[in-house]
């Protein structure tokens, strides 16, 4: 990065302007190639992450992908009312909701699979399959390095 003053900075030299550039690109590519499912990311993120860990709580599904717990709340309400999820209350706890997909979000959930996954190589598609490794690499590691300067840190 050039070490000049912050009023001649040029937006192509800053790390930041890219990965938010990114991110904007994957969202459009993802809801591209998934269209048909009518899911965003994070609401397709949330159906994963509880279809692995079926009965997990709604604290607990934020931390591991990086939402905020009124934010989860909200992606959860839409879920439950498209009948893709539901709460129910913990049995020792009943302030504590616990998650589950229902039977048409298991579908969903399988239907959307390689869509996403296609959506996945088309962002990576201009790299080398070694630079695609080399690109989740450092990815992973910047992310990681970083998480607990998020405004929900990951516990994944």
């Amino acid at each position: 990065m050039k070490t000049e003053t912050t009023t001649t900075l040029d937006l192509d030299d800053l790390p930041g302007h890219y990965i938010r550039r990114l991110q904007q690109i994957a969202v459009a590519i993802f809801l591209q190639e998934t269209e048909a499912h009518g899911l965003t990311p994070v609401q397709y993120a949330a159906l994963s992450k509880v279809g692995l860990t079926p009965g997990v709580d709604q604290r607990t599904l934020a931390r591991s992908i990086g939402l905020d717990t009124s934010t989860i709340a909200g992606v959860i309400d839409r879920l439950e009312t498209r009948g893709l999820m539901q709460r129910m209350a913990s049995p020792e706890d009943r302030r504590v909701r616990l998650l589950d997909l229902t039977e048409q979000g298991e579908k969903v959930l399988q239907a959307v699979g390689p869509d996403m996954l296609k959506a996945q190589q088309r962002i990576l598609e201009p790299l080398s399959p070694v630079e695609r490794d080399e690109f989740m690499r450092m990815l992973r590691k910047v992310v990681t390095a970083n998480n607990e300067l998020s405004r929900a840190p990951s516990e994944a």
